[in-house]
């Protein structure tokens, strides 16, 4: 029976053998930098750097994104096994150690309708995330209006770009959100960027075409996904940000909701911790890298100004109506933004074409995640923010900031 049992674990999927080597502790892993590659079926690499560093004689990594260095605390070892749990989304790795001190294994993901696997290798030393094969032939550094093509559809973005030497960094805005911290080069005619939060898997390739302009654009997204896109620089490029407007409906003027929060307890906007307060309210999800950015912003802006009569309260929308598997990543967003408002579960999914209906029936559609509603010391809604730009968009992280600040503080005074 035993026998049996190690073959049946052995044929499942992502499962990892135990090697059992001298006394079967733990091989360190190899120090300083990394370069990581998840491989796609059609030959398609997504790359990215990372650092291993021991404290306390446990393993740390860090995920490097342009100028974000994010940390990996949940790492484990025994022999030659590696596994390691990202801080926030339902996203690991299971590894092995080979002889040579690289790592292969698998990435995997969860997702609204089937776990992701992508197969996995990291390679010590400092290779770089992308080699230039020529020295860059133009300086890219700027605002570029972009262009996003699949099977006829488009979609329009905007891409914020620094160039310092053959170094490339900046992200890309749309309607929605933005793809967050980019980092990549400029080699001969050509672009090369990608990232890597734990939940973002992209690479972004183009030529530079003459007058400006980006031609043969490809996007390539987890194992499969794939877009073609254009561009021209353009120093005025505009987002189209009614695509992602919200309203209130009619007459209304107020929300009415009630949710369990994290903790099985039910939380509603009409209680008395929100009496009299101005209140913002959050349309997020813990599979959302955006999310992850506006979290941090809003968590410690709570923190500073609470004490102003200002209140905070998170809507969950998850990959499913399992109420232990979306508990579970909200409370790894939770603590790793050290969240002290109420992130309440709606018990609907985000894929939920209906989602809104059931749960602010008060908003016109919700059209990305995040979302912010802003209600003033009356009850009544005062604003309704669609989108989120963060950190990685500098000028445009910096606007949404003080807008943000600006409205609260209006409030706070009327």
């Amino acid at each position: 029976m035993k026998r049996f049992l190690i073959l049946l674990l052995a044929a499942l999927p992502g499962y990892f053998t135990f090697a059992r080597s001298g006394d079967g502790s733990p091989v360190p892993l190899k120090t300083g930098n990394w370069k990581g590659v998840l491989q796609r079926a059609d030959g398609g690499q997504i790359v990215f750097i990372f650092d291993v560093r021991y404290e306390k004689g446990k393993p740390l990594l860090r995920i490097h994104n342009a100028g974000e260095r994010l940390e990996v605390k949940q790492v484990s070892q025994s022999a030659d096994s590696v596994f390691i749990e990202m801080p926030f989304f339902e996203s690991s790795f299971r590894l092995q150690q080979q002889p040579d001190g690289s790592l292969a294994g698998n990435w995997i993901k969860g997702t609204s309708s089937k776990t992701i696997v992508m197969p996995f290798t990291a390679t010590p030393g400092n290779i770089p995330r992308f080699t230039a094969a020529a020295a860059p032939q133009a300086n890219l550094t700027g605002k570029w209006e972009l262009t996003f093509s699949k099977n006829g559809d488009t979609t329009p973005a905007v891409a914020q770009l620094q160039q310092k030497g053959a170094l490339l960094t900046g992200s890309i805005l749309t309607p929605t959100g933005d793809y967050r911290y980019l980092e990549g080069i400029v080699a001969g005619d050509s672009l090369y960027l990608s990232t890597f939060d734990g939940s973002h898997a992209y690479v972004f390739t183009a030529a530079v075409g003459e007058g400006q302009t980006l031609r043969g654009g490809r996007f390539i997204s987890g194992p499969v996904y794939q877009e073609d896109f254009t561009g021209r620089k353009n120093e005025q490029a505009m987002l189209p940000m009614e695509e992602v407007a919200m309203r209130l409906k009619g007459d209304e003027d107020r929300l009415n909701f009630r949710f369990p929060d994290i903790n099985g307890k039910p939380v509603g906007i009409n209680d008395k911790r929100f009496a009299g307060k101005v209140v913002i309210v959050q349309i997020m999800g813990s599979w959302c890298p955006n999310c992850m950015d506006e979290t941090a912003f809003l968590s410690e802006y709570y923190r500073r100004n609470r004490g102003r009569g200002v209140e905070m309260v998170a809507l969950a929308y998850e990959y499913s109506t399992d109420t232990a598997r979306s508990n579970k990543t909200l409370r790894k967003f939770r603590d790793r933004f050290n969240v002290t408002y109420p992130i309440l579960l709606t018990g609907v999914t985000t894929g939920d074409t209906l989602r809104t209906q059931k749960t602010l029936p008060q908003l016109t559609e919700i059209k990305s995640f995040p979302s912010t509603v802003f209600i003033g010391r009356d009850g009544r809604v005062k604003k309704v923010h669609g989108g989120f730009f963060g950190p990685a968009t500098g000028e445009a992280y910096t606007q949404y900031k003080a807008e943000f600040e600006e409205t609260v503080n209006s409030l706070l005074v009327e």
